[in-house]
């Protein structure tokens, strides 16, 4: 391979990585058409592949792209049968000018809202968001759901063809609509998120940082976004502790605690005293004030677990998931309740936990703790094939301290 060819390559990946969510958010908004701007996008990366190698890398990939799309969106349309033309070019205008509204200042954001219309399946709203907006693909949002790729293909392709079909207006929603799409905003922004600290992306942690920081600029007195970015800024604070020099998987409780970012866990501090104050206490709340207490271990030398132990049933209460189950679970056997932590891992029995490593580390733990050694054993190595990081693996895979 040449070097103008790999130059385009790289060129063309950066921009995907980069800039992609923004690009189908600005087609769609003209188009209503989130499948149709994601397919002048695919054709434009493709005539970019093309055409840069011989004729060079634009200095603006992102502008070229962009134009590139839009040509392509004009072509598709002369080959459909057009309604009401004037009707829809006096929407498109209508729809910029509310994307200019300064109280939506990121088209992505508004493109969240918009996924999350009441028309559109409240099962699928999240996933749509977060491949549609925020650039991932099936796979792993299926991952991130517990669901079968195929399945969420499926899903998503329905509800991209419900948005077109239906005629569903990018426009920003009412304010008194917004409370009630806020839900599905967060949910996707945190999964966003988690997949980004999780993969070590930090592009993308950063970019769900930045969309929940717009939330909270939005509707400051919805505790839960302030709970959100809360949530996300501690765990952001930690991030360079969380691998040793040598790259070795550290957990929170033996982290360098110089190394968190002191500025990131004052911001988040103030976020969750200023929403606790609303009084109305839900899940992001309670995730931050978990990551709070956490965070006073190298002031106080201990760990609350009383404290931990309350936030994570309140926690229950509002999000009896899976994820937040098995977490509590953990925390019963950490705090030294292996009793409780079999009775919270027992009450699991019949969901689908195949493909969930972590409900498998913790059940290795609590074997081991009952004395139950070749069990564990077992557990242990379904969980070491539930992951690809080598070095988490590798910690799994040391005896307990």
């Amino acid at each position: 391979m040449d070097g103008a060819r790999q130059a385009a390559i790289r060129a063309a990946e950066l921009a995907a990585r980069s800039c992609y969510g923004r690009l189908v958010a600005r087609l769609a908004a003209r188009s209503r058409d989130i499948a149709g701007a994601e397919d002048a996008l695919a054709e434009a990366f493709a005539a970019a592949l093309r055409t840069w190698p011989e004729r060079g890398v634009p200095t603006a990939p992102e502008a070229w792209l962009l134009t590139a799309a839009r040509n392509a969106q004009t072509n598709a349309g002369r080959h459909r049968r057009v309604r009401d033309a004037a009707a829809a070019e006096i929407e498109r205008r209508q729809a910029e000018r509310e994307a200019r509204d300064a109280s939506f200042p990121d088209e992505r954001l508004k493109l969240l809202f918009v996924c999350a219309h009441p028309a559109i399946d409240a099962a699928v709203r999240t996933p749509l968001m977060l491949q549609a907006v925020l650039g991932l693909d099936a796979a792993r949002i299926a991952a991130a759901f517990l669901v079968a790729p195929a399945a969420m293909g499926q899903r998503l392709v329905r509800a991209k063809a419900k948005i077109r079909d239906a005629g569903l207006r990018f426009a920003v929603p009412e304010p008194e609509d917004m409370p009630g799409r806020l839900a599905e905003v967060l949910a996707a922004i945190y999964a966003a998120y988690g997949t980004g600290w999780e993969a070590r992306q930090v592009g993308l942690a950063e970019e769900a940082i930045y969309l929940g920081r717009l939330v909270v600029e939005l509707l400051p007195a919805e505790p839960e976004a302030r709970g959100l970015l809360a949530l996300m800024l501690y765990c952001e604070a930690r991030r360079e502790a969380r691998r040793d020099a040598a790259g070795r998987f550290v957990p929170l409780a033996r982290q360098d605690a110089r190394l968190w970012s002191g500025a990131m866990i004052a911001e988040a501090e103030a976020l969750l005293a200023v929403g606790a104050r609303a009084g109305r206490f839900g899940r992001y709340l309670c995730e931050a004030a978990i990551q709070s207490v956490h965070i006073q271990r190298p002031v106080t030398g201990r760990t609350d677990y009383r404290a931990l132990r309350l936030l994570y049933d309140l926690l229950a209460a509002h999000e009896p998931s899976l994820g937040v189950l098995v977490a509590r679970a953990a925390l019963l056997l950490e705090a030294g309740d292996a009793a409780a932590a079999r009775v919270a891992l027992d009450a699991l029995e019949g969901q689908d936990m195949a493909g969930y490593q972590p409900y498998w580390v913790a059940l290795a733990r609590l074997l081991r703790a009952e004395g139950q050694a070749a069990e564990a054993e077992l557990a242990l190595s379904t969980a070491l094939s539930l992951t690809d990081d080598v070095a988490l693996r590798e910690f799994l895979s040391l005896p307990p301290p």
